[in-house]
C-alpha cells in the first residue's frame, strides 16, 4: 500500500502516529465531519448545528476570551477564521489567524439563511419523532408503568 492512500482501518488504531496519518490523509468529505465546534448549552438543545456567520468565543489559546463571527472555514487545513482576530504583520497589513474549531464555543446562531432554518426544523422534527417512538405504544405496557408508580 502506498504511503498517501487513505484507509479507514487507521481510525481503529490507538497509536498517535496512525491517528495523525488518518486525519492528514482523509478525503475532504471525511475531514468535514472532523471539524466540530462546541455549542453553548441553550443552543445545543435548540439547534444542534453550527455554520459560517455564527458568533463564537475563543476558549483556548492566544486569543482566549475574544469573540467574533466566523468569516471563513478551511476544511483542508481544518481551521476557522474569526472576524476581529488576527495578527498585524511588520509591514502593517492585517492577517487573519487560523483557529482550531475545537477551541471555539458558539454563542449565537446566524439564522438569516433560509436553507439553515429548514435544516433546523427538520432536525427538530426528527428529535420529536424519536422521543415519541421511544415511549411505549402498547396500552398494556402503559398500564403496568402507571401501576408501578
Amino acid at each position: 500500500m502506498a504511503k498517501n492512500t487513505f484507509s479507514t482501518t487507521w481510525n481503529r488504531s490507538i497509536q498517535p502516529r496512525k491517528q495523525r496519518k488518518y486525519r492528514y490523509n482523509a478525503p475532504l468529505h471525511v475531514q468535514k465531519n472532523m471539524m466540530h465546534v462546541h455549542l453553548a448549552s441553550p443552543l445545543r438543545e435548540k439547534y444542534g448545528l453550527r455554520r459560517k456567520g455564527d458568533k463564537v468565543r475563543v476558549v483556548r489559546g492566544q486569543f482566549k476570551k475574544k469573540e467574533g463571527a466566523i468569516e471563513r472555514v478551511n476544511i483542508k487545513r481544518q481551521k476557522v477564521f474569526v472576524s476581529g482576530i488576527g495578527f498585524i504583520k511588520k509591514d502593517g497589513t492585517k492577517s487573519a489567524a487560523p483557529i482550531n474549531p475545537s477551541n471555539l464555543l458558539v454563542l449565537e446562531a446566524d439564522l438569516s439563511d433560509k436553507k439553515r432554518n429548514k435544516i433546523i426544523e427538520r432536525v427538530k422534527s426528527n428529535k420529536l419523532n424519536k422521543s415519541k417512538a421511544s415511549t411505549p405504544q402498547n396500552p398494556k405496557i402503559q398500564q403496568k408503568e402507571k401501576s408501578q408508580k
